[in-house]
């Protein structure tokens, strides 16, 4: 199964501490600057939706948002365009992406320092219902690619995986590893 799609979303600490209205001027700047690969284009603000998408930057392959869907307030990056290479190639894309945005909010001031990455809570989610299906079969699949990814990504700490199972859904797995890592160091881990 070739994925596409993916997205990668890491959990805030404190969410009941984050104010999402200053990152609409923190987004505009980001399209002003462009510090990414993806050309961002404009900023929609979706907090009158409950639970829902948050406050996000719209690009062309890609978005980044504070999405709080079901509950869980975190950065998420969305990959819209296809991109080539393997499943692996295309995990670490998306985890990469996310964890920059990550580290760019934890170190804006205009931000106060509420808005840090928790550590060890993420959530891998595939985009496309009809070539990831939220089943069982996905999950055999993916389940290789997924692994090697994880065991990059937190070197030799144990971590756990809960996939979702309503058909309805996205194909998700939500990651918990047994101990907490900063952004920089896993980035550090996808580098290696």
């Amino acid at each position: 199964m070739q994925l596409q799609h993916v997205n990668v979303k890491l959990l805030v600490r404190n969410p009941g501490q984050v104010d999402l209205e200053p990152l609409i001027p923190v987004f505009h700047n980001w399209i002003q600057e462009q510090p990414f690969a993806e050309m961002l284009l404009d900023v929609a603000d979706y907090r009158h939706v409950h639970e829902g998408p948050g406050i996000m930057v719209i690009g062309h392959q890609g978005n980044y948002s504070v999405d709080n869907t079901d509950g869980r307030l975190g950065v998420l990056y969305n990959r819209k365009a296809a991109l080539d290479g393997e499943n692996g190639d295309r995990l670490r894309q998306a985890a990469r992406a996310a964890l920059l945005a990550c580290q760019k909010l934890e170190g804006d001031d205009r931000l106060g320092g509420k808005l840090q990455f928790n550590g060890h809570d993420l959530e891998i989610m595939v985009n496309d219902r009809l070539l990831a299906p939220n089943s069982e079969s996905t999950r055999i699949a993916c389940q290789d690619d997924i692994d090697r990814f994880l065991t990059q990504l937190f070197g030799d700490a144990n971590y756990s995986k809960n996939y979702g199972n309503d058909p309805r859904s996205r194909f998700r797995v939500s990651v918990k590893a047994v101990r907490s890592f900063s952004v920089g160091d896993l980035l550090a881990n996808l580098k290696s």
